[in-house]
């Protein structure tokens, strides 16, 4: 199973962002797939998820009415749009994927089972 997460970068406060995660050796439709990220310094942290259909979608409080999660599971590729950027976005982000996760434990770490690599975003103010 191979995550890649791609589409960071250095952006000034206000700017927006989209990250990508392709899935290769999983079966990408089966699997509920979220977006971490851990900021220097800090543990790593929940923000957003999507349901295989792609119906369901939650975010961290932090993130709600700013970024997008989203998937295409013809190309089996995940999405994180982030709009409206902050320094305190700054972090290593990570796409992760499960086929395990339920409701409840939707933001838990241990519940997916496989990560990529991360790809850093660094907002300057």
């Amino acid at each position: 199973v191979q995550l890649q997460a791609s589409g960071g970068g250095l952006v000034q406060a206000g700017d927006s962002l989209r990250l990508s995660c392709a899935a290769s050796g999983v079966t990408f439709s089966r699997n509920h797939m979220g977006w971490f990220r851990q900021a220097p310094g800090k543990e790593r942290e929940f923000v957003a998820a999507i349901h295989q259909s792609g119906v369901r979608k939650d975010y961290a409080d932090s993130v709600k009415g700013r970024f997008i999660v989203s998937r295409d599971n013809v190309k089996n590729i995940l999405y994180l749009q982030m709009n409206s950027l902050r320094p305190e976005d700054t972090a290593l982000y990570y796409c992760a994927a499960s086929a395990s996760v339920i409701r409840s434990n939707v933001a838990t770490q241990t519940a997916y089972a496989y990560w990529g690599q991360g790809t850093q975003v660094t907002v300057s103010s």
